[in-house]
């Protein structure tokens, strides 16, 4: 019949209203999700923090709050422990130590007063040229290299004057002193290497300045240190004799000894750079009492600090 006959598309309305009634509970049930104190809110629980490693913590992280700060590590004891010691020992002496990771200094309350170096600032002199000579764009002969060789391992009392004269003499000490920042030391009055004044707290600091690359320069301080490991002969005594064997071929030295004769004295010096630190230890006494007395108690000094071996 026609008229029962359908318009075209007529049948396409029931879908359409359905979808629409979709789209309007949707937009319902989303609403609903924000609105505060909604049962269909989500809760903290409902998104649990999580660990760094992925696992849930069961509570939310607190935005507001400061990270805990990491703790610094603490820096490992030295081996010698500040004290005052009694040695029964005749004459003068007094020493000092450096921790190369902070710059602190302990010694003996006498540990500013000044003595004679001896050999001991050879290590100087050595490390002056050094520098000197990379500065100028310079590279030592082997022949001149052999000669610094034989200042430090041997103690060359000839070949370390030639190097002083070649360093300007007093200058190069007034270098030191000013490099090196050295408080308590003086240039000798007779101009020699031999007298100059350092105290056992300056002798540290020289050994500092020897390690941290001031005294020889970037390029030739890890030549100078292990030519001062080197040390042999009688000039090998005192700090590092007091550590265990296994240890001293690791330790950097550079010893002076020598009889005053105006001052009817002995004066022995020890200079000593380890791993962490770096010591002096200086010593006087009666000219008669010979070298081995100071050289000794160079080392018992160092083995009356030195903390008990766990």
């Amino acid at each position: 019949m026609a008229g029962s006959r359908r318009r075209p598309g007529s049948d396409r309305r029931p879908l359409l209203y359905s979808a629409v009634a979709v789209i309007l509970v949707g937009l319902v049930l989303v609403s609903l999700r924000l609105v505060p104190g909604s049962p269909l809110r989500p809760t903290a629980a409902s998104h649990p923090a999580t660990t760094s490693a992925g696992r849930s913590t069961g509570t939310p992280p607190d935005r507001n709050a400061r990270p805990e700060p990491s703790p610094s590590p603490s820096l490992a004891p030295l081996p010698f422990e500040a004290k005052n010691l009694d040695l029964n020992i005749k004459g003068w002496y007094a020493w000092s130590v450096l921790d190369k990771r902070t710059g602190e200094i302990i010694g003996s309350k006498n540990m500013a007063e000044t003595s004679t170096t001896a050999s001991m600032i050879k290590s100087w002199i050595v490390a002056d040229y050094l520098r000197r000579a990379a500065d100028a764009g310079q590279t030592p002969s082997d022949a001149k290299l052999a000669d610094a060789t034989k200042i430090i391992r041997d103690s060359d009392n000839t070949r370390a004057e030639q190097f002083y004269n070649g360093v300007g003499r007093s200058a190069s000490i007034k270098r030191l002193i000013e490099m090196c920042d050295l408080t308590d030391s003086k240039v000798a009055t007779d101009g020699g290497w031999s007298r100059t004044e350092l105290s056992p707290r300056d002798t540290a600091r020289l050994g500092r300045c020897i390690d941290d690359g001031r005294a020889a320069g970037p390029k030739w301080t890890k030549w100078l240190l292990n030519e001062m490991r080197l040390v042999r002969g009688a000039g090998d005594f005192g700090i590092r004799k007091a550590f265990p064997t296994t240890e001293r071929k690791t330790i950097a030295i550079k010893n002076g000894w020598i009889d005053r004769t105006k001052e009817q004295e002995m004066h022995i010096n020890c200079l000593a750079i380890g791993d962490t630190w770096t010591m002096g230890v200086m010593v006087r006494y009666p000219i008669d009492m010979g070298y081995d007395y100071g050289m000794q108690n160079c080392e018992k000094i160092t083995e009356a600090l030195l903390r008990p071996a766990t």
